[in-house]
C-alpha cells in the first residue's frame, strides 16, 4: 500500500488489524465521499482534514451549503478534495440551468439533480453545469441524477430504471441509487457512474436509511462512489470509526 502523500499519513504496519488503518490507497480513497452534513464551515473543514486519509471527495449538502454557500466548495477544493455538491436541484428548467451554471463555475466535480424533475429539466441542468465550468476554464464536471432517496423504502420497482433511462438520455453521467439497485443499474447502463449513499458498517445504526449497505458489499456490487456520513461523523472518534468501517474492504 502506498503512503498518503497528500495527507501526510504514514504507511500501515503489518501488525494493524486493518491494512488501511492509516488511510486508503489513492484508487480507493477517490471512491469515498465524506458527507459533511454540518452547519458550520470551520467544523466541516476540521472533519474533512481529520478524515482525509480515507476520503478523497467531500460532499456539500443542503445544510452546509445553506450555512456557508459557495465558500464551502472553494475551501474544500483548496484543501485538495473533489467536491460532491449535493443540492438535488429540482425546479423549472431555466432556474436549474442557471443554478447549475453557477455550481459548475465554483469547481464542484459532481452536482446532483433530481430526476423527478423530468428529462427537460435534467438536460438544462447538464448544459448549465458544463457551460459554467467551461467559462471558468475548468474541466467538465459530472451531473448526477437522483433516482430514489435512500429513506424511501417503498418506491415502486419501475421508478429507478425509468429515471435512469431518462437521466442518461438527458446527458447525466452519473446516478445516485441505493445499494439494492446497484446491480440493476450496472446492467442497464454499464458506463453510468453509480453513486451509493447510506453506507454503514455491518450491524451499524441505519438511522433514517433503511436501504443502507456495507462499503464492501457496495463495491463488490459495482458502486463507483460511496457517500458516507453519520457512520463516521457522529462517532466519538471519527478516525477510528473510519478504520473500522473500511477494515474489510479489499484492495485491488
Amino acid at each position: 500500500m502506498s503512503d498518503s502523500v497528500a495527507t501526510g499519513t504514514s504507511v500501515a504496519t503489518a501488525k494493524d488489524e486493518s491494512p488501511f488503518a492509516d488511510g486508503l490507497p489513492p484508487e480507493l480513497r477517490s471512491k469515498m465521499a465524506l458527507a459533511l452534513d454540518v452547519d458550520d464551515l470551520v467544523e466541516a473543514l476540521r472533519l474533512a482534514r481529520r478524515l482525509a486519509p480515507w476520503f478523497g471527495v467531500a460532499k456539500v449538502g443542503l445544510e452546509l451549503h445553506s450555512a456557508a454557500g459557495p465558500d464551502a466548495v472553494g475551501a474544500l477544493v483548496d484543501n485538495g478534495f473533489e467536491v460532491f455538491l449535493d443540492l438535488k436541484l429540482h425546479d423549472i428548467p431555466t432556474t436549474v440551468a442557471k443554478a447549475a451554471n453557477v455550481s459548475g463555475a465554483l469547481g464542484a466535480r459532481y452536482l446532483t439533480l433530481h430526476a423527478q424533475g423530468g428529462e427537460e429539466m435534467l438536460q438544462a441542468g447538464v448544459e448549465g453545469l458544463h457551460e459554467g465550468a467551461a467559462n471558468a476554464g475548468l474541466r467538465s464536471p459530472i451531473a448526477v441524477a437522483i433516482t430514489v432517496l435512500t429513506s424511501d423504502a417503498y418506491a415502486p420497482a419501475h421508478v429507478v430504471p425509468n429515471r435512469l433511462r431518462m437521466a442518461v438520455e438527458a446527458g447525466c453521467r452519473g446516478i445516485v441509487c441505493s445499494g439494492a439497485d446497484i446491480r440493476a443499474v450496472r446492467e442497464l447502463s454499464p458506463r453510468t457512474l453509480r453513486v451509493v449513499p447510506g453506507i454503514r458498517a455491518e450491524g451499524g445504526d441505519k438511522h433514517d436509511q433503511p436501504l443502507a449497505v456495507t462499503p464492501e458489499k457496495a463495491l463488490t456490487d459495482g458502486a463507483d462512489l460511496l457517500v458516507i456520513g453519520r457512520a463516521v461523523t457522529l462517532a466519538s472518534d471519527p478516525a477510528d470509526a473510519a478504520r473500522s468501517l473500511f477494515a474489510n474492504v479489499q484492495h485491488g
